[in-house]
């Protein structure tokens, strides 16, 4: 009768001890199922902020591009030449802008030594911030900042390139405005985010081509060097305020990007700090959108032999 009772509970206690042997299995199943929910959850919501901050960025580009001094809203570029240069609608007139707000004949820019005025054709309403203009000093060296003249939607200004002196018009309301809302671009991926090392250089200046064909000797303070597949390459780098400037080209110039190259910005770092050049932030030049741009151009050394499949695209049969 003993020996029934210690077996029978014997047998009980196994019981016991199995069922909770598999409470704590199911628990610990639970646990790793939640563990496993919440590292996922992690991962997307993580993967998710970075492609959002790309999403935010593109959309910021598109609204700068279309802003009132974008790219997309320019209608005419013209070169100074010494002395008297008339503007208007008129054939007659050295700069000739086909325009429903140009007159024949709007007023004149003379060029005189370094310095560059404007004079109004009387009866026009050619304004300067808001105040009416008979004649100004649109360009001397000694400008802090260089004048916007207007004339209802059209705005112009004076840009200087080198030895080159233009003006550049702008239409508030151009047509363009209406059918530009996007640009093409890769997916965003993430793994195109790629570190890399901050290498200065001893001499400071690079020649930059530009579409003029103008070369430029500008600042560059070094290179970004980075590994991608099992490979080291550099880019040279310009100074550009607080951040680094990137002109490249890379195997996909001319097919599926723009033909010279793509830009990126990078911010500029402090020793020790880690530096990222994020290809997904890579964008078209300004001639991507616009003939009266004057881009400048990758050097030789910043042409990449493999496809950067990140950041804008271009669509190469698209009218500007």
């Amino acid at each position: 009768m003993f020996y029934y009772r210690f077996i029978k509970a014997k047998n009980y206690i196994q019981s016991i001890t199995c069922a909770t042997q598999i409470i704590d299995m199911r628990n610990y199943c639970w646990i790793v199922i939640v563990s496993l929910f919440i590292f996922s959850a992690n991962a997307t919501a993580q993967s998710g902020t970075y492609s959002d901050s790309i999403n935010r960025w593109h959309q910021q580009r598109i609204e700068d591009l279309r802003a009132p001094d974008g790219w997309v809203n320019l209608v005419g570029l013209f070169w100074l030449q010494p002395g008297i240069n008339r503007l208007g609608s008129s054939t007659n007139n050295e700069l000739m802008l086909t325009h429903p707000n140009m007159p024949k004949l709007a007023g004149y820019f003379e060029w005189i030594n370094q310095d560059v005025y404007w004079v109004t054709e009387p009866g026009i309403a050619i304004t300067e911030n808001g105040e009416p203009v008979n004649k100004l000093l649109a360009y001397t060296r000694e400008l802090k900042s260089i004048p916007q003249l207007a004339l209802q939607d059209l705005r112009f200004t004076i840009i200087i390139r080198g030895d080159k002196i233009g003006v550049r018009m702008r239409d508030l309301h151009s047509p363009a405005l209406d059918s530009f809302h996007n640009i093409a671009r890769f997916p965003v991926n993430r793994s195109w985010k790629i570190k890399a090392n901050f290498e200065p250089r001893e001499s400071r200046k690079i020649e930059i081509l530009n579409v003029l064909g103008q070369v430029n000797r500008e600042n560059s303070p070094g290179k970004l060097v980075f590994n991608y597949q099992q490979k080291t390459y550099r880019l040279d780098v310009l100074e550009e305020g607080d951040q680094w400037f990137i002109l490249f080209a890379d195997a996909t110039s001319g097919k599926t990007t723009y033909p010279t190259g793509r830009f990126l910005y990078i911010p500029k770092k402090k020793l020790g700090e880690e530096i990222y050049i994020d290809f997904n932030q890579a964008f078209n030049p300004p001639c991507a959108f616009t003939p009266y741009a004057t881009c400048p151009l990758p050097p030789p050394q910043n042409r990449l032999p493999f496809s950067v499949n990140a950041g804008e695209q271009y669509q190469h049969d698209a009218k500007k």
